[in-house]
C-alpha cells in the first residue's frame, strides 16, 4: 500500500468527526470512499492531504508511519488532492493554470514557450483533447477543467491522487469524461482515492469501496462482492429506502 490508515480518528471539540477508520490504496488501483453528507468524507480527505492531523490511529505512507504537517508535506510525499473548486483562475489560460505557483523559469524570466509546450504534451499524454492551451480555463466544460487538474497533479509527480467529489456538479456526459480520466490515471500506475456520494459513478471505475456513515467505516468491499444497488442501500439504509418507497407508492 502507498497510503494507508489504521483506526484513524479525529475530534473537533465535542464532535467526533472520524472514528477508527481504516483504509489503504495501492499503485494502479482506485479506492472509492462513499458516504452521504456528514459521513466524514471531507475530514478524511483533509487528514490524507495534510490539512488536519489525526488525533488517534496511524497514517502510513509507503509503510512508514507519518504525521503530515501541511499540504506541502503531503505533496512532497507524492500525495496530491484535487478539490471541488479545482484551485483554478477562470480568466487565466489553460497553460497558466497548469503551472500556477510552479512556473518553469529561464533565468529569472517565466519560460512561456516551455510552459505552453509541456502543458500541451501532458494533456495529450492523458488523452485530453484541449483545442487551445491559450484559451481561458473558464471557457472549458466542468469535465475538461477536472481533467486539466488531474493532468496537472500527474505532471508534478503525484503517486496518490485524491479526488474530492469530482463528478458532483456535472451532467451525465461530463461525469463520464472525468471517470475516463480517473481510469487513465489508474492505468498510469497512480493510486487513486475517489471521494463521492454517487455509487453509480463509483462502481464502474472503482476496484474497492469504503463506506462511511457518521464518521465510522461500515466496511470495505471488492468490486466483485457488491453491486451499485447494494452500495446505495448501504449508504442510505435499506430499511429507510423501503419505507420511503412505501410512502411514495400510489394507492
Amino acid at each position: 500500500m502507498i497510503l494507508e490508515t489504521r483506526g484513524i480518528g479525529k475530534r473537533f471539540g465535542s464532535v467526533l468527526a472520524l472514528r477508527e477508520v481504516s483504509m489503504g490504496v495501492a499503485a494502479g488501483e482506485v479506492l472509492c470512499v462513499l458516504g452521504d453528507n456528514g459521513a466524514g468524507k471531507s475530514t478524511l480527505i483533509k487528514i490524507l492531504s495534510g490539512v488536519h492531523q489525526h488525533d488517534t490511529g496511524a497514517l502510513l505512507v509507503d509503510g512508514e508511519e507519518v504525521r503530515l504537517s501541511s499540504p506541502r508535506d503531503a505533496l512532497d510525499r507524492g500525495i496530491a488532492t484535487v478539490y471541488q473548486d479545482l484551485a483554478m483562475i477562470p480568466l487565466m489560460s489553460v497553460w497558466r493554470n497548469f503551472f500556477l505557483g510552479s512556473e518553469p523559469r529561464k533565468g529569472l524570466a517565466f519560460d512561456v514557450a516551455k510552459a505552453r509546450r509541456v502543458a500541451r504534451e501532458e494533456l495529450r499524454a492523458m488523452g485530453i483533447d484541449i483545442r487551445d492551451v491559450d484559451q481561458p480555463v473558464g471557457t472549458l466544460s466542468g469535465g475538461e477543467r477536472q481533467s486539466v487538474a488531474i493532468a496537472r497533479a500527474v505532471h508534478f509527480g503525484a503517486r496518490v491522487l485524491i479526488l474530492d467529489e469530482p463528478t458532483s456538479a456535472l451532467g451525465v456526459k461530463q461525469a463520464g469524461v472525468v471517470l475516463r480520466y480517473i481510469a487513465r490515471a489508474r492505468d498510469r500506475g497512480l493510486a487513486v482515492v475517489f471521494i463521492t456520494h454517487n455509487p453509480h459513478h463509483a462502481h464502474p471505475v472503482g476496484d474497492r469501496f469504503l463506506l462511511l456513515n457518521r464518521g465510522a467505516g461500515m466496511g470495505e468491499y471488492a468490486k466483485a462482492d457488491i453491486t451499485p444497488q447494494e452500495l446505495t442501500a448501504l449508504m442510505a439504509g435499506g430499511a429507510e429506502l423501503e419505507e420511503l418507497a412505501h410512502e411514495l407508492r400510489r394507492e
